[in-house]
């Protein structure tokens, strides 16, 4: 049923025109004989159709289009202004105030008919229209989540494949970007970006990869040599994963390069110091260390969570960013949670 409101301060003309709407069919007229509750009406409703007198006491036709043009949501819905005067200095004033067309008294029959009818049928196509655009926005929304899904699926898959080789655990992934993210929401970053964190963070320790399975399994102590080259994986992180449009590998790139940078200088690959090293990076060494220490690993026991921390607080402003160390500490609830849900397999030992 289309809605029609009609406003016109004369009572004869709203009767002509409620039994003209009517012989269109399929439609319900709505009277207003005050421009000023008409205007209420059809900026609080949304009508299919708005039939308005240019000539009214409070607010004239020429003012009610305006008004109605400027409420939200009311830029395309059809007016038909219907006036006594012919002068087309006031047809050129309702058009440039949002008038769709016009009828001039006394009102033809078959021409309001004509005129009536096409202007429902365009409303009709711009409801057809506005329906198509939202299933083609929701239906682009679902492809982009499926898009999005199946890249975290694959960030994922090709950070546990840094993994296998390493004797690490998806697990342990999943916890130290949970860490991330905790670090960053008590830092005061947005939900989007703490997001990004935990969908990067696990790829910190890509570059691995490349790494010799002689060095990345030797159960005992790297010698000089070998340490050096295992080194070499934060650098590879990097060449693997820059220069992509993705944001999140963007962020992976500059976690992978950074995350065993320290805060006195005297980490790698740069020597980065202080805040010159990327937040993200700084974020994420926290969170790595933490669960590489409080995790069991064939070559060693984990560490009881007083002695991990002590060791936090300790490498505060030396290893850690002291805000970073602080943020982790803060959310310590939410970091036992996070140990919970995301539990290592048992470690074979070697």
């Amino acid at each position: 049923m289309n809605r029609i409101a009609i406003i016109d301060d004369s009572d004869i003309n709203l009767t002509l025109l409620k039994h003209l709407v009517n012989k269109l069919g399929g439609c319900e007229p709505l009277l207003f004989s005050e421009s000023l509750k008409g205007l209420a009406w059809c900026i609080d409703n949304e009508p299919d159709l708005v039939i308005v007198d240019y000539m009214m006491p409070e607010l004239d036709g020429i003012g009610f289009i305006q008004r109605f043009r400027a409420a939200p949501g009311r830029a395309d819905i059809p007016v038909l202004m219907i006036t006594a005067n012919d002068d087309k200095e006031v047809r050129y004033e309702a058009l440039q105030s949002g008038a769709t067309d016009f009828l001039t008294k006394p009102v033809d029959t078959v021409e309001f008919r004509a005129r009536a009818s096409n202007m429902l049928m365009l409303r009709a196509s711009q409801r057809r229209m506005a329906d198509r655009n939202q299933e083609l926005a929701e239906e682009v929304r679902k492809a982009t989540e499926e898009i999005r899904a199946r890249e975290q699926e694959l960030l994922f898959r090709m950070s546990r494949a840094a993994e296998f080789r390493d004797p690490e655990t998806g697990a342990h992934i999943q916890r130290m970007a949970h860490y991330s993210a905790l670090i960053a929401a008590r830092l005061g970053f947005d939900t989007a970006t703490q997001e990004l964190l935990l969908q990067a963070a696990p790829m910190h320790d890509v570059g691995k990869i490349g790494i010799p399975d002689y060095i990345l399994l030797k159960p005992g102590k790297l010698t000089h040599e070998e340490f050096e080259l295992m080194k070499n994986h934060a650098a590879l992180g990097h060449e693997l994963l820059k220069g992509s449009s993705s944001s999140v590998l963007q962020a992976g790139a500059e976690i992978a390069v950074t995350h065993h940078e320290k805060f006195d200088g005297s980490g790698y690959p740069k020597g980065l110091i202080g805040e010159a090293i990327p937040l993200y990076g700084r974020i994420v060494a926290v969170a790595d260390v933490f669960d590489a220490l409080t995790s069991e690993r064939p070559y060693k026991k984990a560490w009881e969570l007083d002695r991990a921390v002590t060791f936090l607080r300790e490498g505060s402003g030396t290893h850690f960013d002291p805000r970073c160390v602080e943020a982790f500490l803060a959310a310590w609830d939410e970091v036992l949670n996070v140990r919970e849900r995301f539990h290592d397999e048992e470690v074979p030992q070697l």
